[in-house]
């Protein structure tokens, strides 16, 4: 079958595909990764593209706005290539670098045994040994010579060598007159020797592991030293999955419905995964060898799409996974370019929809040995959150979608370069001013600039309680657009794109659903244990998102309870954290398992109290506002 070209601008990366391809389908071809919330089913309309040479076939049923129309713009999902063409990407429909939390406070063994109380022992070791030498009399073969020696030393009976290393123990073993440094992986009762050398060089056999923390949105990787246990560097970007869908659900079902979706995205997150960790071996001149072990963090669809498993029915009732604890797997059955012999071990799941990411927060957290009743809460495209202290522990998940995101919002985008992520408005003018990630001129808006501006517009009355834009207001910001009632926060002489950037009604009802998702949440799970909200002694909010929250706007709009504020603290990437001191040390590892197996999950949708309590939390901040004494301003 002949093929058509498609050359995109103004990278001029031209790729042939088969007629009939969409544009969207032909730019992750060509690896360059549009916004795509929806994941190509034509309805978030944020693949937008400009046909600047040759024809193409578009489908009608895309949610394109009168505006991108008149612009001479069509949804690249919905466009289709039956011949030769050229297409312009506006900046607005990439997605570029994201703000990636990496959390760089170096982590040393005196850290781990004093802050998390875990000992310095990596899941991946080199032991010094000297061994007995043989004889006429004593004759126990070089194999089972090692292992008497090794269980000695590791306090493990269960010890294994591949045959590649075993081909070289004879020659290895005698060089030195029985000293040998080995490398050993170790995960619970089950060792490997990796790598072997003669003498005593246990400074100059370098050992290596990473720590992966797989977001939805973004994807954070730390290579540590597992000799002295620093960091050698940290990377982050968006996770390249963002093409196939914003959200989980989208991705689920593109992996479960679409001709090679799972494939499509395991290939990308692993692709986005190598590019991180090409970049941090040649920055810190490591051979690809040299790294051994790697430990994965990641909400249980994502762990799924990561090893390639269908994660069909997490998303089916009784939303069940197909796997809560994955079995060790080698890097060379996942395509990650590191040492091909390395393991690669995932954080176990509670539940479909509370993973392997939540149990690393709780590590760091050390949830399970405290006293005081604490909430652990990580708010993204779903809301997971802990509640419960060393006695018990109770966990929920709730879909805010992906408000929170950017997704869903009509100039909503992710934290990245150009975002706007906080809003002043004058109460007398309705004058507007704006700050953005990067200090320069705005994109669209954040996860935390939408929090601000929801707080801000009902601070000043352009809001009322429930979310309606007050459209008798002396403002020429106030109009009426394509979807409605919208208030524009830039105009277009001030954006980067020329366009003007607003707030719609139908935004504004996204953000209101998000955020009583989330309260609701915390309310459910509150009276499944029957609690108080003022029985909470501390919340711990992770993630990126959470990290660049402000906490007063998150009470003021009813996202988060109403408690003094120090009883708030963000304790940043807690998912790459607790994958670094898996990384190090065998207990923490060790614990991680124990907590996968202790909390105990409360599905939100069985019966009615989630349901009630977010329909009471679609106000600002509450139908019921003594629950928030302290935003006076709101009644």
């Amino acid at each position: 079958m002949d093929k058509v070209t498609v050359l995109f601008t103004p990278e001029n990366i031209a790729i042939q595909v088969a007629p009939g391809t969409s544009l969207l389908q032909a730019a992750n071809l060509a690896g360059i990764n549009l916004v795509s919330s929806c994941g190509g089913d034509g309805t978030c309309g944020r693949c937008l593209v400009k046909v600047q040479d040759g024809h193409v076939r578009v489908s009608e049923s895309g949610n394109l706005s009168a505006r991108a129309k008149q612009a001479g713009l069509v949804l690249a999902c919905q466009a289709f290539a039956d011949s030769n063409v050229v297409v312009n990407i506006p900046s607005m429909s990439r997605l570029a670098e994201h703000q990636v939390l990496l959390d760089e406070n170096q982590l040393m063994e005196e850290d781990i045994e004093t802050e998390e109380g875990f000992s310095f022992l990596p899941l991946c070791r080199t032991i010094e040994l000297t061994l007995s030498p043989p004889n006429l009399a004593e004759n126990v073969a070089d194999w089972e010579r090692l292992q008497i020696a090794l269980r000695s030393a590791m306090n493990c009976s269960d010890i294994r060598i591949s045959l590649p290393v075993l081909s070289r123990l004879p020659e290895v073993l005698r060089a030195d007159d029985w000293r040998v440094t080995v490398i050993v992986t170790q995960i619970n009762d089950c060792a490997e020797v990796v790598d072997i050398a003669a003498g005593h060089v246990q400074k100059n056999l370098k050992n290596y592991g990473l720590a992966i923390d797989i977001g939805t949105t973004t994807v954070a990787v730390s290579l540590i030293d597992l000799v002295s246990g620093l960091p050698v560097g940290n990377k982050g970007t968006y996770n390249r999955q963002a093409s196939f869908g914003d959200d989980v659900i989208s991705r689920i079902i593109h992996a479960s419905e679409g001709k090679n979706g799972l494939a499509e995205l395991q290939s990308a997150i692993v692709n986005t995964i190598n590019d991180l960790v090409t970049e941090l071996l040649e920055l810190s001149h490591i051979e690809t060898n040299e790294v051994r072990i790697v430990t994965v963090a990641g909400n249980t669809a994502m762990t799924h799409l990561f090893l390639g498993l269908s994660p069909k029915y997490i998303r089916l009732e009784p939303y069940i996974p197909l796997a809560a604890a994955t079995p060790a797997v080698k890097a060379c059955e996942l395509g990650l370019k590191i040492n091909p012999a390395a393991y690669v071990v995932c954080f176990p799941s509670v539940a479909s929809y509370v993973g392997g990411d939540i149990v690393s927060g709780l590590l760091v957290a050390n949830l399970a040995k405290e006293e005081r009743i604490t909430l652990f809460i990580d708010i993204g495209t779903n809301g997971e959150m802990v509640l419960g202290n060393r006695d018990w522990l109770v966990t929920a998940a709730c879909s805010a979608g992906p408000a929170f995101e950017g997704g869903g919002i009509t100039h909503g985008m992710r934290a990245m370069k150009g975002a706007i992520d906080n809003i002043a408005i004058d109460p007398a003018t309705f004058d507007v001013e704006v700050t953005t990630i990067g200090r320069c001129r705005a994109q669209g808006i954040c996860g935390s600039g939408l929090i601000n501006c929801l707080a801000t517009l009902r601070a000043v009355g352009i809001i009322d309680r429930a979310g309606k834009l007050q459209t008798d207001l002396p403002t020429p910001r106030l109009r009426q657009g394509d979807d409605g009632w919208e208030f524009v926060l830039v105009y277009g002489k001030d954006t980067a794109h020329g366009r003007d950037i607003v707030i719609t009604e139908n935004d504004l009802k996204n953000l209101l659903r998000a955020k009583a998702a989330v309260y609701a949440g915390i309310r459910s799970m509150l009276h499944a244990v029957q609690l108080t909200e003022d029985m909470i002694d501390c919340v711990l909010i992770a993630g990126g998102f959470g990290n660049y929250l402000n906490i007063r706007d998150a009470v003021t709009i009813g996202l988060l309870p109403d408690l003094p504020a120090e009883r708030y603290k963000f304790i940043g990437n807690s998912s790459l954290k607790g994958a670094r001191i898996a990384l190090i040390s065998q207990e923490a590892w060790q614990e991680a398992q124990i907590l996968g197996s202790k909390m105990t999950y409360l599905e939100l949708s069985a019966g009615n109290e989630f349901m009630d309590e977010f329909m009471s939390a679609l106000f600002l901040p509450h139908t019921d506002m003594t629950r928030f004494p302290s935003v006076t301003n709101l009644k």
